[in-house]
Formats: structure tokens, C-alpha cells, sequence
């Protein structure tokens, strides 16, 4: 992995949540309104996937390049979900060094090592009540009623520990990101 950025004065938000929550739409609504602001990054994740127009923005790298550069050290944080490989880029390490705030989509799988690569980490949670994030995947048509609720059942833990957010995202997206703007623009004490 690339090298820890524990004593820098960045600080690293994470963002974790249930399928359904709108985590994607929430973190984009939240990348266009901090564009001109250089003080926030939101790095592209790395991905074993083929990108399509109705998924997020992400490098594609196959699954022997990807095995290539996670031994390289060439990640901030990397993990396996459903299948597929997922990293944030080593440069994430600079950006916190430099003083600047990461924001990225993570598994909860890799929080407690992004903490201990560095303290100071916010971990957001975007939600909803169960019945919307039931809908709001049903919606996509994408899997069974039965599959749906296995998905939530599996996603029903909730990280804890020091510095963990909880935004509801079960209104209008504009509300939700405006309470993740607010999140982003707090210091960690206020988080």
C-alpha cells in the first residue's frame, strides 16, 4: 500500500452505506457544488469493471493489472466486493500530506485500516429507511424482491467508533447533499 499519511493536517472522509442509500448521487451532487474549491478532492475509485454510462466514473483496470499494482504499492486502500476489485489510488496519501480533504465511496470492510493509516477520518453514513432503500432497488430492476432483502439484511450492520455520521438520505437529494455539504465543510470535532 502506499505509505500511511498519519501525520498530516488532511483529513480523509469516507462514505458507506446500503445499496439503495443514493451514496453515488449524494457524493456527485457534493463534487459538483465543491469544484471550484481546491481545498476537496474526490479521487476516482479503481475498478475490475468495465465502465457504462449508468455507473460512476472510474478507471478500469483488468484483474491481472490490478493484482500488478496493489503488490506495487501502488493503492491507498483496496478491497473485494461482489466480485469485483476496488482501489483508491496512492495519491490520496499526497492530498492529505498536503493538507486537503479526501472524499470517497469506500467498502465498510476498509475502515479500520483507513484509520489507522490515518486518524483523521470522518466515516458518513448515507441511509434511508429500509422500505425506501427496498423501493429505490426494486426501482433499478436490476434483482428479485427476495434478493433485495438479503442485500439489506447483509448491509443492516453499521460501522461505529470515533467519527461516524449518520445522514438520512430519504427526501429530496438536494437536502441530503446539502447536509453533506455541511459534514465536508465541518471541522472533525464539529463532524
Amino acid at each position: 500500500m502506499a505509505e500511511a499519511a498519519q501525520n498530516s493536517g488532511g483529513r480523509l472522509v469516507l462514505v458507506v452505506g446500503p445499496s439503495g442509500a443514493g451514496k453515488d448521487s449524494v457524493l456527485e451532487g457534493a463534487r459538483r457544488a465543491l469544484s471550484g474549491e481546491a481545498q476537496f478532492a474526490f479521487p476516482r475509485r479503481i475498478i475490475t469493471r468495465q465502465s457504462d454510462p449508468g455507473s460512476e466514473e472510474h478507471f478500469t483496470l483488468s484483474e491481472a493489472a490490478f493484482a500488478r499494482q496493489r503488490e506495487a504499492g501502488a493503492f491507498f486502500l483496496h478491497w473485494e466486493a461482489h466480485g469485483l476489485h476496488y482501489a483508491l489510488p496512492g495519491a490520496i496519501a499526497d492530498a492529505l500530506a498536503g493538507g486537503r480533504t479526501v472524499v470517497a465511496n469506500v467498502s465498510r470492510a476498509v475502515i479500520e485500516e483507513a484509520r489507522r493509516r490515518h486518524p483523521a477520518t470522518t466515516v458518513v453514513v448515507v441511509t434511508a429507511p429500509p422500505e425506501v432503500l427496498a423501493g429505490r432497488l426494486l426501482a433499478r430492476g436490476r434483482e428479485e424482491a427476495a434478493a433485495v432483502q438479503g442485500r439489506l439484511a447483509r448491509s443492516a450492520a453499521q460501522p461505529s467508533g470515533p467519527g461516524v455520521v449518520t445522514l438520512m438520505n430519504d427526501g429530496p437529494l438536494e437536502a441530503a447533499v446539502e447536509r453533506f455539504l455541511q459534514v465536508l465543510r465541518a471541522t472533525p470535532a464539529e463532524a
